[in-house]
């Protein structure tokens, strides 16, 4: 079943286009990584596909529905993690949990989810205690709340230790295995590798590259996966130029 459609999706900014003709389609079920270096066009990509900001062309279906048009009945089934979340600065982790159940018919078990990600023990903490790592948790835990059929993460793992990272993982291995699509953006290659059935890479709104992590490589001089995006994206020269 396809679960997300995206046909020629533009978007400009004062006559800028940051975001070109983008097409995806996405199976249910799948894990999708949607990357390029910052200012590439990933968060306006997700922005635009949600119907949060309106594309100047093209189309975005999400489980079958406008995003727009049928913003209500999208977000019941859709859940979202951006890097940047802001919230009451007193707001304890357990009233935001609650808050956020409460917008959703079939919410999930949000203390289990919080022992899950390894934050149980913070739940009478205010969102402002917690460690830029265990904020990261929270703010997963949230888009998780719905009990979605589709989960948006935005740079998942940013602030996590390696072996909080690597738990994340396997969480959202065990998810996948139970239906849920994950649609993600990350900076870290070794976490793609690990988590992605299928990536696309950006370079200044524009795709440059739409397959499996193998097929990059392939397609690279490369035989290492960081390298092979180092490569389609420039970064690496870059950064070199940066120096």
């Amino acid at each position: 079943m396809e679960v997300i459609k995206v046909e020629k999706l533009s978007k400009s900014y004062h006559g800028k286009k940051v975001l070109s003709d983008l097409n995806l389609s996405i199976q249910s079920g799948t894990v999708f990584g949607l990357l390029g270096a910052n200012g590439a066009g990933k968060s306006t990509s997700i922005e635009c596909m949600l119907g949060t900001k309106k594309a100047d062309a093209g189309t975005a279906v999400i489980l079958g529905m406008d995003p727009i048009a049928k913003r209500k009945q999208l977000f019941e089934r859709v859940g979202v993690q951006f890097q940047e979340a802001h919230y009451q600065n007193e707001i304890k982790v357990n009233e935001l949990c609650e808050e956020t159940a409460s917008l959703y018919h079939t919410p999930a078990d949000w203390k289990q989810l919080l022992t899950e990600f390894g934050i149980g023990d913070k739940e009478k903490n205010a969102v402002k205690e917690l460690s830029g790592g265990e904020r990261q948790r929270l703010f997963i835990v949230l888009a998780l709340i719905p009990s979605p059929q589709l989960v948006f993460l935005d740079e998942l793992t940013t602030g996590l230790d390696a072996r909080a990272r690597r738990d994340v993982w396997k969480i959202l291995e065990q998810l996948k295995k139970r239906g849920l699509t994950i649609f993600l953006t990350s900076h870290f290659m070794d976490e793609v590798e690990a988590l992605c059935d299928e990536i696309c890479i950006l370079k200044h709104g524009k795709t440059i590259f739409h397959g499996t992590v193998e097929q990059a490589i392939a397609a690279s001089p490369y035989e290492k996966f960081e390298d092979t995006y180092l490569w389609f994206t420039d970064e690496e020269e870059n950064a070199d130029e940066n120096l």
